[in-house]
């Protein structure tokens, strides 16, 4: 069973940063993050591949990173000049280069004040 912990949310003022971090149990081709905001699906944040490609949505371009640590298993997710639009529980999942997994741990909530 994969184990995924997530941690780093928090309530931040809009222009803010927060970095979130999430500690995968093995190791898999990619890594990412995706968020929930209430009453809305969750969506695909960032991506980060073991071959060293990242990939973003539009709505976080240049205000986000995402980074790994292979060595541990964990990925970073810098958050950069956030807005109220980015509050959401944010997850991290696991996926090979043709799916994500099933795998989601608790997620950590993300609140931006205006």
């Amino acid at each position: 069973q994969v184990q995924l912990v997530e941690s780093g949310g928090g309530l931040v003022q809009s222009g803010g940063s927060l970095r979130l971090s999430c500690a995968a149990s093995a190791t898999f081709f990619k890594l990412g993050w995706f968020r929930q905001a209430p009453g809305k699906q969750r969506e695909l944040v960032a991506t980060s591949t073991t071959t060293g490609r990242t990939l973003y949505a539009d709505s976080v371009k240049g205000r986000f990173t995402i980074s790994r640590d292979s060595a541990k298993n964990t990925v970073y997710l810098q958050m950069n000049s956030l807005k109220p639009e980015d509050t959401a529980v944010y997850y991290c999942n696991v996926g090979n280069p043709s799916k994500w997994y099933d795998y989601w741990g608790q997620g950590t909530q993300v609140t931006v004040s205006s």
